[in-house]
């Protein structure tokens, strides 16, 4: 990173931002985890659930625990359901987190319960372990979902303002790369399947999901050794969930003084449903719409995730050079067009063109927007994990709405073109929030 600083916290410890070994471990959990966000949500496991979630005798039509519904909105419905769940629990254990400062040891728990539900996927073998494989998808999601929180909350305690776009975009790209890598490992395992000993396709593929949890748990440990542990040395008592409760609390009374903080989450909170929509539901959208055989969908989200490394710098410089509000709403923008050509393509090429755009503005968005918050945290907090759950609570909320929404109108409509029209529509109302904030920090670009 080329220098770093050390920041004097109490008689006894000190914390280091922009240590290079630091940042190199935090940038590892995104190398770590983005395999689960590439493999398991867009592109092989939704193919194979597809392909194994059928009935006999009614087709996609399928029976959950007595329910009968479609199988793609069923799986809608079931990250919808997960995402639910974390919003619900994550600010109490956020608050406790940082009251004990012990952010890691959460972070490592759901890192285990994610990764070994990953790991359970490969017993989801046809419609008769389909409870089981929805159960394990729903772990998963919740196990990924809870461990940002407090990964992105090291952020702020690791590297200066300054430097808070670019490392976080770093992040992403080593994220993108990683995932690329068991991608393709998996592919060739699939592809090859006989070569390498597998009865057929599908046991090579469950295989994959096994690789997944390895490698998420695996290169997780590289972050946890060196990450710090209670940077701030937090001593707490006996009523450690009664504080946690208290560190909400806080963190939601400095909310109410924060209009930009406020102005932002909700911008983020409308134009994420339609980001996260996408990215975990473009698969069935390639299925169902343009009738996209497997290998194709993959190709094309192999795509999107290199696309997605470019333009998470690409985005970043945009932003040195014009600030983060003005980076965000071209994004914005491109993300508006994006659901609109949705709604009228009807050939693979125009697909593939669109998957291209989707990558460029995919990793800019997401990267910008955890490190635009950051900028917004006030200056004097060190409950960066509490914060940051406001801010996952944000994000998971949304895709809770996202994806039941565009299940719900696929499910009405019969068309998933539908549903992508709509999405048009949360990334208008998150532009016109986004340019209603007036902070300095993220409108022209911060010294460097």
């Amino acid at each position: 990173m080329g220098f770093f600083i050390t920041l004097h916290m109490t008689n006894t410890m000190t914390i280091e931002l922009n240590n290079p070994k630091t940042v190199k471990a935090w940038y590892m959990y995104d190398w770590a985890n983005s395999v689960y966000s590439l493999v398991i949500t867009s592109a092989i496991f939704p193919v194979y659930y597809k392909a194994v979630a059928v009935s006999e005798a009614s087709g996609d039509m399928i029976s959950f625990f007595g329910f009968t519904l479609k199988n793609s909105v069923l799986y809608s419905y079931a990250l919808s359901f997960s995402f639910l769940v974390v919003a619900a629990m994550l600010p109490l254990l956020s608050g406790v987190a940082d009251y004990t400062g012990r952010k890691k040891l959460f972070m490592k728990v759901f890192v285990v319960m994610g990764s070994l539900s990953c790991m359970g996927l490969f017993f989801f073998r046809d419609i008769k372990t389909l409870e089981w494989g929805i159960f394990c998808s729903v772990m998963a999601s919740i196990g990924f979902s809870g461990s940002l929180v407090f990964y992105n909350a090291f952020l702020p305690e690791i590297v200066t303002e300054d430097r808070y776009d670019l490392v976080s975009a770093k992040g992403y790209s080593m994220g993108y790369y990683g995932s690329v890598i068991l991608m393709v490992i998996c592919m060739v395992l699939i592809l090859n399947a006989s070569a390498f000993g597998f009865a057929s396709e599908g046991h090579a593929t469950r295989f994959s999901f096994l690789l997944v949890g390895f490698w998420w748990m695996g290169f997780s440990m590289i972050t946890f050794s060196v990450l710090p542990e209670n940077p701030y040395g937090r001593t707490p008592s006996s009523k450690i969930w009664t504080k946690g409760y208290y560190e909400v609390l806080k963190v939601w009374q400095s909310l109410k003084s924060s209009p930009d903080l406020k102005r932002f989450l909700t911008s983020f909170f409308f134009y994420n449903m339609g980001v996260q929509t996408v990215m975990y539901l473009a698969t069935l959208f390639g299925t169902d719409v343009l009738n996209l055989d497997s290998g194709k969908l993959i190709g094309t989200i192999l795509l999107i995730q290199l696309v997605a490394s470019l333009g998470a710098w690409l985005f970043a410089r945009v932003s040195k050079a014009r600030g983060n509000k003005a980076a965000l709403s071209i994004m914005i923008v491109i993300w508006i067009l994006v659901c609109l050509v949705a709604y009228v393509i009807t050939s693979e090429l125009q697909f593939y063109i669109l998957a291209g755009v989707v990558g460029m503005i995919m990793g800019g968005i997401q990267s910008l927007s955890r490190a635009t918050y950051s900028k917004l945290i006030p200056d004097s907090t060190i409950d960066h994990a509490s914060y940051f759950s406001f801010y996952d609570v944000t994000y998971n909320l949304s895709i809770v709405l996202g994806t039941f929404s565009y299940g719900l109108i696929n499910q009405l409509t019969g068309s998933m073109r539908n549903s992508a029209l709509a999405l048009a529509v949360y990334f208008v109302i998150g532009l016109i929030v986004l340019n209603r904030i007036k902070a300095r920090d993220i409108t022209v670009a911060t010294p460097q």
